[in-house]
């Protein structure tokens, strides 16, 4: 499970840097879905961070 998480936050972090840079770099021309898919990828990282946070604090084992 953690290096599950670890692997899903590097994945989406890299998403983020490429989604960002498409939007910067004036690729991207729907700010709508441009938008959501950052939206997306900062909500997986934040999710797997969590569930980081939730193993090595405990709470996973019971």
């Amino acid at each position: 499970m953690i290096v599950f998480s670890v692997a899903a936050i590097g994945i989406f972090s890299a998403f983020m840097l490429i989604d960002v840079r498409r939007v910067l770099d004036g690729g991207e021309t729907n700010y709508i879905s441009a938008t959501l898919a950052i939206y997306l990828d900062l909500y997986n990282v934040f999710v797997n961070l969590l569930s980081l946070l939730s193993i090595f604090s405990g709470g996973g084992r019971r």
